[in-house]
């Protein structure tokens, strides 16, 4: 690196942040920054449509939709909106106070495919987010900008550590989010576009567990958050969390917590529940 990390441009503090600056941009194909000695922020892009570039050490490599883009400090660099495309983008500056970029390989630039659609919303609500922070100014905004900077790193880091079929991690999604639900292995079948006996298999090759066994879980583990902290009674809790029969639901709660849901609320828990 030719220049110190801190004699070098920081896009933050010319926009008067200390942490994070954030906005969209839906640029034509002139839209281009040229930066040959590099910048002290880090960078990340969310490409919401069309395609942009980033040229680093003279490769070329694109960003389309769906696509997080991330470049480390110190890298001169070169990036735009691809020639004959709309680049429309959500962007952000952040300094190396955001230390769970350690959880990240270490590459200049990283650029990462964000390929399930329930992901992609989690991602897209976190920069909606954050630009409104970064615009607005409220008070504290830069320590909400800094906290939803980490919350996206740590979900990129989730993805990159562990990688799920998009379709498995559509259908934990869709388990989590409609836990009072019926649940029906054809129908979540359909929704990713498998056979149920083949969503059957490959979930339970991917997660070591079955479609049901996972959504039990995810109900006990809620309704024993709830009997804590709650003053719902264990039939209400039952019903709350998507069992139908009170008998199942307590069978299902001896096995994970060794305690029946009325005891559990009434403090007897094991010393590993929490």
């Amino acid at each position: 690196m030719s220049a110190k990390r801190d004699e070098l441009f920081s896009y933050i503090k010319e926009q008067g942040g200390s942490t994070v600056i954030a906005n969209q941009f839906n640029q034509p194909d002139s839209y281009g920054i040229r930066r040959p000695q590099g910048m002290s922020d880090w960078l990340i892009a969310y490409t919401l449509s069309g395609e942009g570039y980033f040229i680093i050490d003279g490769v070329e490599r694109l960003c389309q939709t769906g696509d997080v883009a991330l470049m480390q400090p110190g890298v001169p660099h070169q990036y735009g909106t691809r020639k004959g495309s709309q680049w429309h983008f959500i962007w952000a500056h952040f300094s190396s106070r955001i230390m769970e970029t350690n959880l990240l390989p270490s590459e200049k630039l990283l650029i990462h495919a964000i390929d399930s659609d329930s992901v992609r919303k989690r991602i897209y609500r976190a920069f909606r987010s954050l630009v409104s922070d970064s615009i607005e100014r409220g008070e504290y905004w830069n320590e909400l900008c800094e906290n939803t900077m980490r919350h996206i790193i740590l979900l990129l880091a989730r993805r990159m550590t562990k990688q799920l079929d998009p379709r498995i991690e559509e259908i934990q999604h869709l388990l989590a989010t409609r836990m009072q639900e019926a649940v029906r292995i054809d129908e979540l079948a359909k929704a990713v576009g498998l056979s149920p006996s083949r969503l059957s298999h490959l979930f339970k090759e991917s997660t070591g567990s079955s479609i049901v066994d996972t959504l039990n879980d995810m109900r006990i583990r809620q309704a024993a958050l709830l009997l804590e902290h709650t003053d719902r009674h264990p039939s209400e809790v039952s019903l709350d969390v998507g069992f139908q029969n009170y008998n199942h639901f307590a069978n299902q709660f001896r096995m994970r917590y060794q305690v029946s849901p009325r005891l559990y609320k009434n403090g007897q828990r094991t010393s590993g529940d929490k």
